[in-house]
C-alpha cells in the first residue's frame, strides 16, 4: 500500500509538470492564466494550501478587462472539473473561496454566473469520489462538503443583496440595524432562514476532523470558520430586530421564527466540535434562548386573546392573571438575572461580536 501511494504521488507530480510544460510552450493568449492556475493548484505539496503569493497572482487577473477575468475563471473551473486528485480539487476550491473573500468584484461576478445564475450545485462536486486509498477517500468527502459551503455562500449573498465577505457587509452595527428595521417581517424571516441553512451546511463537515492536522484541510476549516463568524453577526442583527417586533408577528410568523431558532440552536454542539470553541459568541446563544422564551410567551398570549374573543366568562380573566404571575418566574441561568425584553442597542450589540 505504501509503494502504491508513493507511485501515485510521483504520477501526480509528473502530470502537474507536464501540464506546466504544455502551458509554458503554448502560444495561446491565455498562457499566463493557465500557468498561474496550475501553480496555485499544483499536486506538489499536497497537504499545503496555495501560498499567499500564488493567491495574489491569480487575484491580479481581476484587475484587468472582463475578458481576462472570464478567461481566468474558465481556466480555474476547467482545472477543478478535470482533476481526480482530492488535494488539487481542494486547492481549486480554496482559490475560489479566496477570490470570494478578497478578490475584486469582477472575479466574484464571473464566479456567481458560472455556469448559470442561481444554478444548484454549480461546482458539480457532489459526485466527486476517490477510492484509491483511505486518505484520498476522506479528502474527497471534504471536497464535496467544501464545494457545498462555497455554493451556499453565493446563495446567501444573492439573498442578502451583497457578497457575504465583501466590504459592503459593514461592521457598523447601527447601519446594519437600520437596514434590518426597514425590511418587512417576511423578508427578515426569509433572510434568517437562509442564514441558518448556511450554518447547517457548515455543520455537515465530514466526521474525519483529525484531518485538520493536514494544513490544507486546516486552512479550509479556517475559511469556513470566518464565514460562520460573519453569518453569526448577520443572524444576531435579524434576531434582535425580530425579537423587537414579536408583538406584531402572526402565529405563523412566530412559528417560522421559532423553527429557525431551534434549527440554529441544534447546530451548537457540532459547531463547538468543528471550530474547537473558536467563534463561540456566548452572548448570541443567550439571545437565541431569550428569543425562544419570548416567542412561547407571545404565542400563549395570542392564544388567550383568541379565547377571550369567544369566551366572555371571568374564568379566562383569572387564568390570564395566573399566567402573568407565572411569567415573573422565568429566569435565565446564563445571565443570573431577569431576562429583559427590550431591544438590544447598537453599543451592546458590538460587545457581542
Amino acid at each position: 500500500m505504501g509503494h502504491r501511494k508513493k507511485l501515485r504521488t510521483v504520477i501526480d507530480i509528473l502530470k502537474c509538470l507536464t501540464s506546466n510544460i504544455k502551458a509554458t510552450l503554448s502560444t495561446k493568449r491565455n498562457t499566463k492564466i493557465r500557468i498561474a492556475v496550475l501553480r496555485a493548484t499544483t499536486a506538489r505539496n499536497s497537504s499545503s494550501p496555495p501560498s499567499d503569493n500564488r493567491i495574489a497572482a491569480v487575484i491580479s487577473f481581476g484587475r484587468g478587462s472582463r475578458l481576462t477575468a472570464c478567461a481566468f475563471i474558465e481556466a480555474l473551473m476547467d482545472r477543478l472539473q478535470g482533476t481526480k486528485n482530492p488535494s488539487v480539487a481542494l486547492k481549486c476550491l480554496f482559490t475560489i473561496h479566496s477570490i470570494i473573500k478578497k478578490g475584486p468584484f469582477i472575479l466574484k461576478d464571473q464566479l456567481s454566473f458560472y455556469p448559470s445564475f442561481g444554478g444548484r450545485n454549480f461546482l458539480n462536486m457532489s459526485k466527486f469520489r476517490q477510492d484509491s486509498d483511505p486518505e484520498r477517500w476522506e479528502l474527497a468527502s471534504w471536497v464535496r462538503w467544501y464545494a457545498t459551503v462555497i455554493e451556499q455562500n453565493f446563495i446567501v449573498s444573492r439573498f442578502l443583496g451583497h457578497y457575504l465577505n465583501s466590504s459592503c457587509s459593514s461592521n457598523n452595527s447601527k447601519d446594519d440595524e437600520d437596514k434590518a428595521s426597514a425590511l418587512l417581517n417576511k423578508d427578515l424571516l426569509g433572510e434568517l432562514d437562509v442564514l441558518v441553512d448556511f450554518v447547517e451546511v457548515i455543520c455537515e463537515a465530514p466526521d474525519s476532523l483529525h484531518l485538520q492536522l493536514n494544513n490544507l484541510v486546516y486552512a479550509v476549516i479556517r475559511y469556513a470558520g470566518e464565514d460562520y463568524r460573519i453569518v453569526q453577526r448577520e443572524i444576531l442583527i435579524r434576531v434582535v430586530e425580530l425579537k423587537d417586533r414579536m408583538a406584531s408577528l402572526s402565529c405563523n410568523e412566530l412559528t417560522q421564527l421559532l423553527g429557525s431558532l431551534k434549527r440554529f440552536e441544534d447546530c451548537k454542539e457540532r459547531l463547538r466540535l468543528l471550530f474547537v470553541n473558536r467563534a463561540r459568541n456566548d452572548a448570541l446563544w443567550e439571545l437565541i434562548c431569550g428569543a425562544k422564551l419570548k416567542i412561547m410567551e407571545m404565542g400563549t398570549l395570542k392564544s388567550l386573546v383568541k379565547m377571550e374573543r369567544t369566551d366572555g366568562s371571568g374564568e379566562l380573566t383569572r387564568f390570564r392573571e395566573r399566567f402573568g404571575e407565572l411569567r415573573q418566574l422565568v429566569r435565565l441561568n446564563t445571565s443570573g438575572g431577569w431576562f429583559g425584553m427590550d431591544r438590544v442597542p447598537a453599543s451592546t450589540m458590538s460587545t457581542m461580536l
